[in-house]
């Protein structure tokens, strides 16, 4: 069965708290229908199985949001029967999982795509460029996406920060939020691509 596997890991994570509990409760609130739940899987690691590219993206750049975890997104396949824990799948999907997040611990934006065959790299690199923007943002700027991804409208958000109109467009434009939901399918289709 094909998967998407993320395996995460928790950068620098003896100078600060655990964050893995905080970590799974967001991302098995956010992303419905896993193939696999998310669980830590060892330490300061978790990981999950899901079949949806669109889930796998948003999943992967809330993480990199937090700006504290190394996320690698392996693509292969899930041995079945499929078993009720994470812990105990097998599947070349697992592997290239750990392979990316290894990768991703030697960069400076902390993602990597691996997977069985070279169509994977174009799915690293945009990925990668989508988590290097996010990490440049402002607390201005996620405060302004925020609100617009929670649904209000420029005004409403205006209105909601006590600022101009044109101060929630800039904020927004800064963030380059429209350029990065506009390569949202592109980001999902080479995903798909590298499964073949």
């Amino acid at each position: 069965m094909l998967a998407y596997v993320l395996t995460v890991d928790q950068r620098r994570s003896r100078r600060g708290r655990d964050l893995v509990e905080e970590a799974l409760t967001m991302l098995n609130r956010d992303v419905p229908d896993p193939l696999l739940s998310f669980e830590r899987t060892t330490g300061d690691e978790l990981q999950g199985a899901l079949t949806d590219v669109g889930h796998v993206i948003r999943a992967s750049l809330a993480l990199m949001r937090q700006g504290t975890w190394s996320v690698g997104i392996g693509i292969g396949d899930a041995e079945e029967p499929l078993p009720d824990s994470t812990r105990a799948a097998r599947g070349t999907a697992f592997i290239h999982a750990r392979d990316a997040v290894d990768a991703a611990k030697r960069r400076p934006q902390t993602i990597a795509v691996a997977g069985p065959d070279d169509r994977a790299h174009d799915a690293d690199a945009l990925l990668t460029l989508l988590a290097g923007l996010i990490s440049k943002r402002t607390a201005a700027g996620w405060e302004a996406i925020d609100l617009m991804e929670a649904g209000y409208t420029v005004a409403d958000a205006a209105e909601r920060l006590d600022v101009t109109r044109q101060a929630i467009g800039q904020r927004l434009a800064v963030a380059l939020w429209q350029q990065e939901k506009d390569v949202h399918p592109l980001a999902a289709r080479l995903l798909e691509e590298a499964a073949g």
